[in-house]
């Protein structure tokens, strides 16, 4: 069963920053127990969308950190790994 410093060092590879956008709303899918929280959403929703162009890399990357930190506390880091360990390099953001 991989730990969060396993999936941390997965998501973290080659100076990933995070998973492409159509990817990272696939993983947030994965997460369990996501709700409505005030104006947001808990965890929050992955910055995709306009989002994307208006974040920096550091608060992409501390975002998936959220997701990740989410799916372990929910039991489903594993699930989460596994999907991250399946994309394909072309899938990632990687830092510029």
């Amino acid at each position: 069963m991989p730990t969060m410093a396993d999936t941390l060092a997965l998501a973290t590879a080659g100076g990933r920053v995070c998973p492409q956008p159509g990817e990272w709303q696939r993983l947030y899918a994965l997460l369990p127990n996501t709700r409505r929280q005030g104006d947001g959403w808990e965890p929050p929703l992955p910055l995709i969308l306009g989002a994307w162009h208006f974040s920096e890399d550091w608060q992409k990357a501390a975002r998936l950190r959220e997701h990740l930190a989410w799916a372990e506390a929910q039991g489903c880091l594993d699930r989460v790994h596994a999907f991250l360990a399946a994309l394909p390099d072309d899938a990632w953001h990687i830092a510029a």
